[in-house]
């Protein structure tokens, strides 16, 4: 190599390609560069995952132990993060096919208190988007919506074409908390159970695809997950007044449940019970239960193609006041 070639080397002939060639490579590499902002897509994926996922709560090394020893067979995070990302990736294949089809879903969440309701929810609505997927979780109600009919305060928020709703908790409300703390007097709950079946067929009828569940955890695991609320101060807004008298009256609980069983697992709307010991297990099961309850199949989408910026070059960007920027803390 004489001295010329050590100062120009990207002159050597090796590099001396026909037009089409270069093009080629131009295009392989900006293949690398999508890829690498893929990667880290996912890598900002998996730890927004990881940041929902971290619940260590701020406990004592005590009831950290008690804790793990009520929990020796917890599934492994590595099996439920795998599994929880293709969950989550065929529950937007539901959201697609529910949008291309004007399909409805109603989904409601019930269960003992603690029971892992909102952690279910949390997952399954993660990476949908909220103008498809909605919670709906309503106060106690007013004076005015107290004179209504039951159900009414209910109805606006049923899904229109194109939507999934997720009830945190439901109507059922009056078979479970309004019996039992004595909201709701013996003819109220009554007439809801007589109401209830045909108001629901009515829903299946008008197109509603209407999924229950119940969240079942033992006496022994609501009294531990209380503790971790009281103890951990990243959990104590969990715990409401309600919820303490619920402790105290679960035998009354378990009745109106196992009475709202009885007269409400219709066939066009069946209870379904996720067992809730193993947080992770529970919105596993729960989300492969509600996909293989849906209809779906996946919605072929065109190849989306980046459009060229356009560029004016007489325009110039201002320089904006310090004043408008947060404060780069960290």
């Amino acid at each position: 190599m004489n001295k010329k070639d050590k100062k120009h080397p990207r002159k050597s002939p090796a590099l001396k390609r026909p037009a089409s060639s270069a093009t080629a490579e131009s295009a392989q590499q900006d293949d690398n560069h999508v890829m690498e902002w893929i990667e880290a897509e996912l890598q900002d994926t998996f730890d927004e995952t990881l940041e929902i996922e971290f619940s260590e709560p701020m406990l004592s090394m005590e009831l950290r132990k008690l804790y793990r020893a009520q929990h020796p067979d917890e599934l492994d995070r590595k099996v439920y993060f795998r599994n929880l990302l293709r969950l989550q990736a065929e529950l937007i294949k539901v959201q697609d096919w529910v949008q291309h089809t004007g399909a409805k879903i109603c989904i409601l969440f019930e269960g003992r208190d603690a029971a892992g309701k909102g952690g279910v929810i949390k997952r399954i609505t993660q990476r949908l988007n909220p103008r498809v997927a909605r919670v709906v979780a309503l106060p106690a109600p007013s004076r005015r919506e107290q004179s209504q009919w039951y159900f009414q305060r209910y109805v606006p928020h049923l899904p229109a074409a194109g939507e999934i709703v997720l009830f945190d908790r439901s109507w059922y409300n009056r078979a479970g908390v309004e019996r039992v703390m004595g909201f709701a007097t013996e003819e109220q709950v009554e007439q809801f159970f007589q109401d209830v079946p045909e108001f629901e067929r009515m829903l299946v009828r008008s197109g509603i695809i209407l999924l229950k569940y119940w969240f079942s955890i033992t006496d022994e695991e609501q009294q531990l997950r209380f503790l971790m609320r009281i103890h951990d101060p990243m959990k104590q807004w969990k715990l409401s007044p309600m919820d303490l008298e619920s402790r105290i009256r679960w035998e009354d609980y378990t009745k109106a449940k196992e009475d709202m069983f009885e007269r409400t697992n219709i066939p066009e709307a069946p209870w379904y019970i996720v067992e809730g010991n193993d947080k992770k297990r529970e919105r596993l099961n729960c989300m492969e239960h509600i996909l293989s309850k849906i209809p779906y199949y996946e919605i072929p989408h065109e190849k989306v193609t980046l459009p060229e910026r356009k560029h004016d070059p007489n325009y110039e960007r201002r320089v904006l006041p310090d004043e408008l920027y947060v404060p780069k803390i960290y």
